[in-house]
């Protein structure tokens, strides 16, 4: 494997656009009214999306376009009260830790060398505790926030090694840390007044699992336990203001994801020589999988498949995959070459082609298999996308159970037109994308910038007015910011 790495360059994600200008629609005037609604005092409680985390990281101007900011101040022109969140105060934001332990930012896109990619913007800021009141919260929403965390009061403390479920982001305004629970704190600001909320939890149940490779099955949630879990969430804040009425979110699909879709399946460059070199080194593998198919151990079409061959040029990478035929009795191990099946996530594009614990001999994608967190093979997107389809049948019979007080809102319908490229403002797309201008994610692949959360809150109005007779007015997507442009 001698000088394999230098083979390896960085994978170009896009070609961004150079402009970031816009065409505004006009906005029709219409006579405000609540209809049967009471929109005075609206609690919402969610995940990182209703929190406004975007760019890897919970910031100021993330959290002030989520899409509960933008439909509370929509609802001002009629009966609409104030909206107070945790304001985290902070530009940048926190992404992770860098060199010598030093906080890094949110993520921004960067060229270097030709190459457009995600990167921290720089220094970031560790989360400080919320100093303002309280009491008077209107976003109860977390980043990160399964079903199971919002009803524990360990998600707010303590802060040990031991307590798995500790989130710095709830803690952070949790009304008593290590006692209060996300769920508690919301149905207290709706029994106090509240009117209106919305929901917005389930998709962390399933979203974790899947951006770290379907590698950990615990962390998926099971059928049984959403069921439990969202009922109990739902039953709660029902019974804490019996006559507030709601709106409901549900679950987007897997594939309109840029974090799956940014790095190609055969992003593995290589040069002639070490295609050949690299191609000896399986001879006696792919001999095996030969002999194997003659016992009758595999199919022609699995051992087709099983077949390692890299050529010059654009290769798949090597990878594990359990659902193939377990045949270690015969010494071979479940590998073969990533193809148009598989999705690989966003962090790939870092660890492809680099030496494993700095072993010369093992290039991650090329002598060692590219590790199960990086990919997603066809059996774990079904395996995803159903618990996404079967947790939204739980929530829309949940909804359609308290019809009188709650409304469906259809986000994953919205984004599923999103990747097909059917929605636009003034004649501006949004696209499933992280290139702006028009892209709707931010640039951390996952959640949606600013832009995308206004389409979001003209969803909500959409289906609120209809539901209720309201006329609460649809904003203009065009006049809030997406992604910016990438800098060198």
């Amino acid at each position: 494997m001698k000088n394999l790495k230098n083979y390896i360059s960085r994978i170009a994600l896009f070609t961004v656009a150079t402009a970031c200008t816009y065409e505004f629609p006009e906005t029709p005037l219409v006579e405000p009214t609540s209809g049967t609604a009471d929109f005075s005092k609206m609690i919402v409680l969610g995940d990182g999306i209703a929190a406004g985390f975007m760019d890897g990281a919970l910031y100021n101007r993330g959290q002030r376009n989520s899409f509960a900011v933008q439909l509370a101040e929509q609802m001002k022109a009629i009966n609409g009260g104030e909206f107070t969140i945790p304001d985290i105060n902070s530009e940048n934001g926190f992404f992770g830790f860098g060199p010598n332990n030093i906080p890094l930012g949110r993520l921004i896109l960067r060229t270097s060398n030709g190459t457009t990619a995600p990167a921290p913007i720089g220094s970031g800021e560790l989360p400080a505790p919320f100093t303002g009141d309280k009491t008077v919260l209107n976003n109860f929403s977390v980043p990160n926030l399964t079903l199971g965390l919002a009803l524990i009061p360990q998600t707010g403390g303590p802060n040990v090694p031991q307590n798995l479920a500790y989130n710095p982001l709830y803690a952070r305004f949790a009304s008593n840390p290590g006692t209060s629970t996300p769920l508690g704190d919301a149905a207290a600001a709706l029994a106090n007044g509240g009117t209106f909320f919305t929901l917005w939890l389930g998709s962390s149940d399933v979203l974790g699992y899947a951006i770290s490779g379907a590698s950990n099955p615990s962390i998926l949630t099971a059928e049984e336990e959403f069921t439990g879990r969202f009922t109990a969430i739902l039953g709660t804040l029902l019974q804490a203001s019996p006559e507030a009425k709601g709106a409901v979110a549900n679950i987007p699909n897997l594939n309109v994801l840029p974090y799956f879709n940014l790095v190609p399946w055969n992003a593995l460059p290589l040069d002639e020589q070490t295609a050949t070199f690299v191609n000896s080194n399986f001879a006696q593998y792919n001999g095996g999988l030969v002999q194997l198919e003659a016992m009758g151990a595999i199919s022609a079409e699995e051992r087709a498949l099983r077949t390692i061959e890299f050529q010059a040029g654009l290769n798949g990478f090597l990878i594990t995959d359990e659902a193939l035929t377990d045949l270690t009795q015969f010494g071979l191990p479940s590998i073969r070459q990533s193809n148009s099946s598989d999705k690989a996530t966003l962090t790939l594009s870092q660890a492809l082609g680099q030496p494993v614990n700095d072993n010369p001999q093992a290039i991650r994608g090329v002598s060692f298999p590219v590790e199960d967190s990086f990919v997603l093979t066809p059996s774990e997107q079904t395996q995803i996308q159903n618990s996404i389809e079967a947790f939204n049948s739980i929530i829309n019979v949940a909804v359609q159970n308290n019809s009188d007080r709650l409304v469906l809102v259809d986000v994953n319908d919205l984004l599923d037109r999103v990747l097909a490229g059917q929605v636009n403002a003034g004649g501006q797309a949004l696209t499933a994308s992280i290139v702006p201008p028009n892209g709707g994610f931010s640039v951390d692949g996952i959640h949606p910038n600013g832009r995308a959360h206004a389409f979001v809150t003209n969803e909500f109005i959409q289906a609120i007015n209809a539901k209720w007779g309201s006329t609460i007015p649809l904003l203009n997507p065009n006049s809030v910011v997406g992604n910016d442009l990438p800098i060198q």
